[in-house]
């Protein structure tokens, strides 16, 4: 199986019409950052998060960080923890950083916090290089 990008990704595809689009910065200590503001559509209860979108945010922010340091890969593994109800309309930013490499994976550990530093969510993933 070929892994292409064909800009469709529903977390940072750019030509999907109902995707987050979210844009990944690269900082100098090696931590990918993206901010989302989540909207009614992405609700699980009345003005909470959905905790499927935390997840697949943190999933991408940990893939996204393997790409923007030039190597693809895709997760193995991945374990959530949802530490706190994150609510529909306040910013999050989420960040992910590399904890170990192997010759065939990536271990990473991604959070979700609000702009007040409160950590929402956290992830820890097993990513397979391609």
């Amino acid at each position: 199986m070929e892994f292409r990008d064909d800009v469709m990704c529903f977390v940072c595809g750019r030509r999907n019409p109902i995707g987050l689009k979210l844009d990944f910065i690269l900082k100098d200590d090696r931590t990918l950052e993206t901010r989302f503001t989540p909207q009614k559509v992405h609700q699980g209860f009345a003005d909470v998060v959905h905790g499927g979108i935390l997840a697949t945010v943190l999933d991408e922010v940990m893939v996204n960080l393997t790409y923007k340091l030039g190597q693809k890969a895709v997760t193995a593994r991945m374990e959530v923890t949802l530490k706190r109800p994150a609510q529909v309309g306040q910013e999050l930013v989420f960040t992910a950083k590399l904890v170990r490499e192997t010759r065939r994976t990536f271990d990473a550990h991604a959070q979700a916090q609000t702009s007040d530093g409160t950590v929402v969510a956290e992830a820890r993933g097993t990513l397979i290089k391609l």
